[in-house]
């Protein structure tokens, strides 16, 4: 039974990734057409309904909901926030696979994150991988030639922002239920979404030409009904994703489970070349294959080295 639900935990984490880079895809094939924060919201209305109509009715009701630490989950949710536009709006402009590639650093920098704020220990094999992942992401980007781009920097800070979520989940987690931890992050999408659309939704900064740029200032529209139903596929895609890779961690082992996330990188690849005619050059695929060893022999380690957890241990998702 156990190797059962293990070969099931395999699946739906398979599932999880699919999904979530379905999500990417879509949302990068809207992105010359409307506005980053306009995509952004109508996925997280749908989200924050599904909560409050199905999710805490379920779970116990909206006292679920009290905490006394709402100004660290207000912090955590916009770092997670942060994590998406900056990781949304760097697709605008590069390629899907070079975005996720660079993004799948963040396991290495929430290991880091945990030394200098948690106080946990890493050991030699953790700083070797993390040595060499970001030598793959140098691979990538190659900082000081033709090839370097500023946009290449955004899928790195989304991956800083979303290590900076972990750690601050790790922080509060314990003393905190589910509900708490998860509703108050497409609360703080919603409220974003529609200051920055207050701001900018008019289209008065629009019509400086750089795609990323454009994408988050673009003014709102109201969609097509096909793109609106994209729209809406994304928000159901980003809660039926989520319940997916719970799922996973919930009925296998962290360690078991995180290096399936991996096939992010393959998916990546896949759209970007079939839908965008986008093809990694020989550095990128260097610099993708030691990323995504990296990230194998971290996972590995932490099978090694800790006894299995319920959450996953390092995962950029």
């Amino acid at each position: 039974m156990k190797q059962f639900k293990t070969s099931f935990g395999a699946l739906w984490a398979l599932l999880a990734s699919l999904i979530f880079s379905i999500n990417d895809m879509l949302i990068k094939f809207l992105s010359d057409d409307y506005a980053l924060h306009q995509i952004v919201f109508t996925r997280s209305l749908i989200a924050v309904l599904v909560m409050l109509v199905i999710v805490i009715p379920i779970a116990g009701g909206f006292s679920k909901l009290k905490t006394k630490r709402l100004g660290l989950h207000l912090l955590r949710a916009l770092f997670v926030v942060a994590a998406n536009l900056f990781f949304y709006m760097a697709l605008a402009d590069l390629p899907l696979a070079t975005v996720v590639s660079i993004f799948f650093i963040a396991p290495f920098l929430i290991t880091i994150f945990s030394v200098v704020f948690l106080n946990e220990k890493v050991g030699a094999w953790r700083w070797t991988t993390i040595f060499v992942g970001l030598l793959g992401v140098l691979l990538i980007v190659r900082p000081g030639t033709d090839a370097f781009t500023l946009i290449s920097i955004l899928p790195a800070m989304a991956a800083l922002c979303y290590a900076l979520f972990h750690i601050l989940t790790r922080k509060i987690g314990p003393g905190e239920n589910l509900i708490t931890l998860t509703f108050y992050v497409p609360l703080v999408f919603l409220i974003v979404t529609v200051l920055i659309g207050l701001l900018v939704g008019h289209g008065q900064f629009s019509g400086g030409g750089h795609r990323s740029v454009e994408f988050l200032v673009r003014a709102w529209k109201w969609p097509a009904w096909i793109d609106l139903g994209i729209m809406v596929v994304i928000g159901l895609g980003v809660a039926i994703g989520g319940a997916a890779i719970s799922q996973a961690y919930r009925v296998a082992e962290a360690a078991f489970v995180a290096p399936f996330e991996y096939t992010s990188l393959i998916y990546a690849t896949a759209f970007g070349y079939l839908l965008f005619a986008e093809w990694p050059d020989l550095y990128g695929w260097s610099g993708m294959g030691l990323v995504l060893i990296s990230g194998l022999v971290m996972v590995w380690r932490e099978a090694v080295n800790v006894q299995p957890r319920v959450a996953p241990p390092n995962s950029p998702r």
